[in-house]
């Protein structure tokens, strides 16, 4: 089987590495566009542009199943909150879409985003380093490096892949 990821980011490609790791499928990468904008607003825009990557993805790399993995942020009364979303598409099924952990950006880093800046490039800046977003990410240098960007991802990827299995152990034993 084949699954293809929407994207080129090595931190993606290796969250589904991760979590297909059990399997023998074979693992692409596409460019795939997420049809949002470049710095995500919201839990709805980042779900969006996930499963847009997912559909994208699983065409372009002619696959069984696509994967789209997105990052975002989401204002709440705590503040702005870095959030993560994935979306696994596989031909016969609706998109599924799992979500990942959440932590609040510092006041400087979010007032940046609001007023229309991307993350990755303030995260370089803030940093001083270079590819943050392919790298450990910001969850990698707010966390202190106790988790990282694949990580994060990896448990979306979790989710998307038990819930793959679930749905299609069930489609089975309705057949």
């Amino acid at each position: 089987m084949r699954v293809a990821v929407g994207s080129k980011n090595p931190a993606k490609i290796n969250a589904v590495k991760e979590a297909f790791k059990e399997y023998q499928y074979e693992i692409i990468s596409v460019d795939a566009e997420s049809g949002v904008s470049e710095q995500p607003m919201s839990d709805e825009e980042t779900i969006k542009g996930a499963v847009n990557r997912a559909i994208q993805a699983a065409e372009l790399g002619d696959a069984e199943i696509g994967i789209g993995l997105e990052g975002g942020v989401q204002q709440t009364p705590y503040g702005l909150m870095l959030c993560n979303w994935g979306a696994l598409a596989a031909k016969g099924m609706d998109p599924i879409i799992s979500g990942g952990a959440r932590i609040p950006l510092p006041d400087e880093i979010a007032q940046q985003l609001l007023m229309g800046a991307e993350l990755g490039p303030v995260m370089d800046e803030y940093a001083k380093k270079q590819n943050v977003r392919k790298n450990e990410g910001a969850v990698g240098i707010f966390t202190n490096g106790q988790i990282n960007r694949s990580e994060m991802f990896t448990h979306v990827m979790k989710l998307l892949v038990g819930q793959y299995e679930y749905e299609t152990s069930r489609n089975q034993k309705t057949v």
